[in-house]
């Protein structure tokens, strides 16, 4: 059984995203049970179109929603403890939930997060974890926009974090790591690049297998199991790949619908097109997961449909039934045992 609490209010659209997503990811994983947050009003009918999801959840009205468009510091200001999006961190907080999910605000929900639920000890900054679709299956790539730029020792936590992750969603017991640069050459770079890399390959940690550099098309060849970066970089990069990855979707159907001989192609090649859609579907990849918490949250894209905001919910599920947060604590504990020079103070 795990229980996930989700921000109904969250997202572009909002109930009628998060309602019949929630609807999905039960049909699917029936062990689920909900935890609501949002307005009555705009939520009550929503839920009672769907028996089962009324059924296997709790709802607690909430009079405010965290706008799209709202500073962090307004976000907290205005939300802190009566918000749909802080109740639903907090239900993590308490021990009403295992998970929390929300399609709102990044900054605000990113915000609320850390001042709700804390960072873990010894981390002294979380990042934002993406799983990453590539020519083998999928990778972890992080952090794509929690901590602009980042030092050696966080690139190091991220390894550590990232790591965890793998083995928890891919069940893989040594992932493969490697750190994002301009070459692969261990002279090219920037120095926190090179000091990280030294101090993963001399920290010699079980649970991890360092692989070394890694350049940009590696991401999409699934070169590694994860990709350490900083959070410019890294959302730069997230960016770039699902805006081309809609570019090559808008010129084939371009092509397509052409001439009457490519339509006829089209139809002769259904079947390999639609797999190529579904390949590059970004909503089958939906769900940041913020690592470095006392609890795990799920980011989704605030632009998802019910399908995508499902696709957050299991990713959710599937950290919190494979024991995400404890892997990382004892991963982060093993390093710093063998490290003690390098453990700071405990985060408050």
């Amino acid at each position: 059984m795990v229980k996930i609490s989700l921000d109904v209010m969250g997202g572009d659209v909002g109930p009628e995203v998060v309602i019949p997503g929630a609807a999905k990811a039960l049909e699917r994983h029936p062990e689920i049970s909900f935890v609501l947050f949002g307005q009555k009003a705009r939520c009550e009918a929503l839920i009672a179109r769907y028996p089962k999801l009324k059924e296997r959840s709790v709802f607690h009205d909430c009079e405010v929603a965290v706008g799209m468009d709202e500073k962090p510091s307004q976000a907290l200001r205005r939300g802190r403890y009566v918000s749909s999006m802080w109740r639903s961190i907090e239900a993590v907080k308490t021990g009403q939930a295992d998970v929390a999910v929300s399609a709102g605000n990044t900054g605000a929900l990113m915000a609320m997060a850390k001042f709700c639920l804390r960072t873990m000890a010894n981390i002294e900054r979380p990042a934002i974890a993406a799983i990453w679709p590539t020519l083998k299956g999928e990778s972890i790539v992080l952090d794509v926009g929690a901590t602009i730029g980042a030092d050696a020792q966080q690139l190091l936590d991220f390894a550590v974090m990232g790591g965890a992750m793998a083995r928890a969603l891919f069940e893989i017991e040594r992932p493969l790591i490697g750190l994002l640069n301009v070459g692969v050459e261990e002279v090219k770079g920037q120095e926190e690049v090179r000091e990280a890399g030294r101090m993963i390959r001399e920290a010699g940690l079980d649970t991890l297998n360092y692989f070394g550099f890694v350049e940009g098309d590696d991401l999409g060849k699934g070169t590694v199991d994860v990709v350490v970066t900083e959070g410019f970089t890294g959302n730069i990069a997230l960016k770039t790949a699902e805006g081309t990855a809609r570019q090559i979707a808008t010129y084939l159907r371009s092509a397509m619908s052409r001439s009457l001989l490519s339509k006829i192609g089209y139809f002769f090649a259904k079947g390999a097109f639609d797999l190529l859609r579904e390949k590059m579907d970004p909503r089958k990849v939906n769900g940041g997961v913020f690592l470095g918490l006392n609890g795990i949250v799920i980011k989704s894209h605030g632009g998802t449909d019910a399908e995508g905001f499902a696709a957050a919910i299991e990713v959710g599920y599937d950290m919190a039934r494979n024991g995400l947060t404890q892997k990382i604590e004892n991963d982060l504990k093993l390093y710093h045992a063998r490290f003690p020079s390098s453990v700071g103070p405990e985060a408050a």
